[in-house]
């Protein structure tokens, strides 16, 4: 009896999202709306998007694309980078508390503090940051182009890399730059467990350990690559392992099970001993929230138009220094 209903519950739960899924389409087509989705959400919502990637290939795909309204399932910082990018363009966040830990380590007023004690340095900032924080960079960069663009920094240049000093740190090491880091970090990459990954290490002895750079320096050190997320989608393709345990959000396995079917993909745990390495910001958006902002035509991002000014400069910096 209890199987009975347990087999009808599901039913139910299966129908009921594919009843939102086909109100969503439906709403999507009639407002001229595109989904956008990174990496890191659920894969229902992979499932969904119109595009899926990192942050800045999805403000790219915003930019170049004729939808009216962009439906940006990330976080806040992402949609507002797809808001700078095109100004003209309804940005909606489906849960406009889907913030993140790194960019509110760097709080714009006291960024400001730390550039006017080092007013010789030219400001290069991650592109998880605030669009406070954008305005104030003389260059944004990404996890993927990070090293290229501060090798391209002449070198008589001294260099603030903000705000996540995990990842400036490998930036340093592979541009041989010596970089002022601003003291801030992702609570997902910060969290994942040395001793897990040994154990890991030695249970599966020719598996890859693949990590994102804001990661912990004794992690990348245990790492067979290390790359932002769209690399390492690459890499598992091109790599002839078998198995590889994953330092960074879960939520690229998704598309990794989906390139490689045939792989193994392993989640390394993180301190407290428990595979929960999921961002709680990414995973607020859901199937209901999104159909939500579709009806009510929010929450939508606004800034202001001047700081949409002054961020779009170090942004369209990369572009052309990325060329």
């Amino acid at each position: 009896m209890l199987t009975s209903i347990t087999s009808t519950a599901k039913q139910k739960s299966v129908q009921n999202e594919e009843d939102l899924i086909s109100e969503i389409k439906k709403r999507c087509r009639k407002a001229n709306a595109i989904i956008l989705a990174h990496y890191y959400q659920a894969p229902e919502i992979q499932e969904i998007a119109d595009f899926i990637g990192d942050s800045l290939d999805l403000s790219r795909k915003a930019a170049n694309n004729d939808a009216d309204i962009i439906i940006f399932c990330g976080v806040h910082f992402m949609a507002e980078t797809a808001k700078i990018l095109s100004p003209n363009k309804k940005v909606l966040l489906p849960d406009i508390d889907a913030g993140c830990s790194l960019a509110d380590d760097c709080p714009s007023d006291k960024f400001q503090k730390f550039r006017e004690q080092n007013p010789d340095h030219y400001v290069v900032s991650y592109i998880n940051c605030t669009a406070e924080v954008k305005a104030q960079s003389d260059l944004i960069c990404t996890s993927s182009n990070a090293v290229s663009l501060v090798k391209k920094i002449p070198e008589d240049k001294k260099i603030i890399f903000a705000p996540d000093q995990n990842l400036g740190r490998w930036v340093q090491k592979n541009s041989g730059r010596d970089l002022k880091l601003w003291p801030g970090s992702c609570i997902v990459h910060e969290s994942f467990s040395e001793e897990a990954l040994l154990k890991l290490k030695y249970q599966n002895p020719g598996a890859k350990v693949i990590a994102h750079p804001e990661c912990s320096q004794n992690l990348l050190l245990l790492s067979d690559f290390i790359g932002s997320t769209s690399k390492l989608l690459d890499f598992v393709s091109k790599d002839p392992s078998k198995t590889f345990m994953v330092l960074t959000e879960p939520g690229i396995i998704h598309q990794m099970k989906k390139k490689e079917p045939n792989k193994i993909f392993i989640e390394v745990p993180d301190i407290e001993g428990c595979k929960c390495n999921e961002c709680p910001y990414m995973k607020l958006n859901t199937l209901e929230k999104i159909l939500d902002c579709l009806k009510n035509n929010s929450p939508s991002i606004e800034l202001d138009p001047e700081i949409i000014r002054k961020a779009s400069v170090p942004i369209k910096r990369m572009l052309d220094m990325s060329n």
